[in-house]
């Protein structure tokens, strides 16, 4: 019998990390130098340390810190990590496990194990941070750290600086690192593509399966079942890289549906739409895949012909919105000049969303928002999680969307300004409709783009392979950024 899939997982290569490292250790320093700052201390990570649930002794499953991940690659919790920025040496500090973790989890590693493994200069222990980093220190005064302490505009929280027993024994600088940092995290290496293309293949491949497997009466949560079994079973994704939204019905309305109070539990219905909003996440890199089928793909491939280096992403978030009053003016669900349906923001009422978001080691990857940059404050445009202008080896979501929620939907037919604009006959006919969005993941190259999501998106493809028709994943090789890997 044939596998369920045509795909493996690959394996990882740690050179991934030292090249992210490489790529901090030159952009800082040349910070540094333009500030005309000493190029001395240390850049000092904190890893993520393991959750238990409440008051009880169940552990959370860990994931690592998204910084300490793209710059070291640790797997386990309670990890420290420094690379100097006089020598550009990289330094791991281990937590010291007690013998008892033998009984319990597993055989205790050596630090040479560390070392050879995630390819860094030097391991010890964490109870030897300030020891090492003093004898390591050749500049004058206390040696210094650079800690990671900046906003994060998607989440509105800011990182967390490291801190152990004995950093007052350092001096601390909270300021330089983060923008730096957030910055290299943007541009892709040829690497990092590799691993986001992965999962966006086995993503696009266990969204295949869902529409094949899916039947009236089945539950969404059991869709998204579907959808964790492939990834895990042969893709070996143990993440998710969000909580998977399954809407069906009017649950399509609701942009993040799938949280614990709307836990994907609605029956799904003859004629229902489904929206299913999951993405699959391997070695910390992540996809985020939308499929709505059927469903209306104008605006959506509109926006990826058009992007390429330099475009503004708030163009295409106004592209999207005018292809979508187009479409709906036409569906004889809108009425009157779409010019002047822009002009009064009409698209923010059936998209309130933003357009996309970069993605990467995160599915709201950091840096959309430069410092000093300002967020646009019109009705829609407010919800872009970026503001910036396309570059070569970004990685960003395009998934415009189009919905029928009445808290928007009813101020703005009772409206005077805008009321006239809806044909309200047939917009009530939709209301409880739900709704559609459409969502790929995109690496902009020198000269356009190309799409890493591979799910069937024309209505003729997903009623095909609905029926079970074959749908081969093919797996992509990813061109060099501007000639780098």
């Amino acid at each position: 019998m044939a596998s369920p899939s045509s795909l493996s997982p690959p394996q990882v290569p740690m050179e991934l990390h030292a090249v992210n490292r490489k790529k901090l250790l030159d952009s800082f320093r040349d910070n540094l130098s333009l500030s005309s700052r000493p190029l001395h201390g240390f850049v000092f990570l904190q890893g993520g340390e393991e959750q238990n649930r409440y008051c009880t002794d169940h552990t959370e499953l860990f994931r690592q810190e998204s910084y300490f991940a793209y710059l070291f690659g640790v797997r386990e919790p309670g990890f420290y990590g420094a690379i100097d920025v006089a020598t550009g040496e990289s330094i791991l500090f281990a937590p010291r496990l007690p013998a008892e973790y033998a009984v319990w989890l597993g055989k205790i590693k050596s630090l040479s194990y560390f070392k050879e493994r995630y390819m860094v200069d030097s391991v010890h222990y964490t109870d030897e941070i300030t020891k090492v980093l003093h004898q390591q220190y050749q500049g004058p005064g206390k040696p210094l750290l650079y800690l990671l302490h900046g906003l994060n505009t998607d989440s509105n929280n800011f990182s967390k600086p490291a801190d152990f027993e004995g950093i007052d024994k350092f001096t601390t600088d909270l300021n330089a690192l983060h923008p730096v940092l957030t910055e290299c995290r943007v541009v892709k290496s040829g690497l990092e593509l590799a691993l986001i293309q992965y999962a966006n293949d086995i993503s696009s491949e266990a969204h295949v399966e869902v529409m094949r497997n899916t039947k009236v009466g089945m539950k969404e949560y059991q869709l998204e079942s579907l959808f964790l079994h492939h990834t895990y079973m042969y893709g070996g994704c143990r993440h998710c890289s969000y909580t998977c939204i399954c809407a069906t019905g009017d649950n399509g309305a609701v942009l993040h549906y799938g949280h614990a109070a709307a836990p994907n539990d609605r029956t799904l219905e003859d004629g229902d739409m489904a929206l299913l909003d999951m993405g699959a996440e391997y070695h910390f890199y992540g996809s985020d895949i939308t499929c709505s089928f059927p469903a209306v793909l104008r605006a959506h491939n509109a926006v990826i012909s058009s992007m390429r280096p330099g475009v503004n992403w708030v163009n295409m978030h106004k592209l999207a919105e005018r292809t979508i009053l187009e479409s709906l003016k036409e569906g004889n669900l809108l009425l009157g000049d779409v010019d002047a349906m822009v002009h009064e923001r009409l698209g923010a009422v059936f998209m309130p969303h933003g357009l996309g978001h970069l993605l990467g080691i995160d599915t709201h990857d950091p840096g959309g928002y430069l410092k000093g940059a300002e967020r646009p404050k019109e009705a829609g445009l407010k919800s872009l999680r970026t503001s910036r202008e396309l570059l070569a080896g970004m990685v960003i979501t395009v998934e415009p969307g189009c919905y029928f929620i009445d808290a928007l939907l009813l101020p703005a037919t009772e409206n005077a300004q805008t009321s006239k604009y809806f044909n309200h006959e047939q917009i009530h006919r939709f209301r409880g409709f739900g709704g559609v969005r459409i969502e790929s993941d995109v690496y902009v190259t020198s000269d356009g783009c190309v799409n890493m999501t591979k799910c069937p998106r024309e209505i003729q493809d997903i009623e095909a392979v609905m029926a079970g028709a074959p749908w081969p994943i093919k797996k992509t090789s990813i061109p060099s950024v501007n000639g780098k890997t």
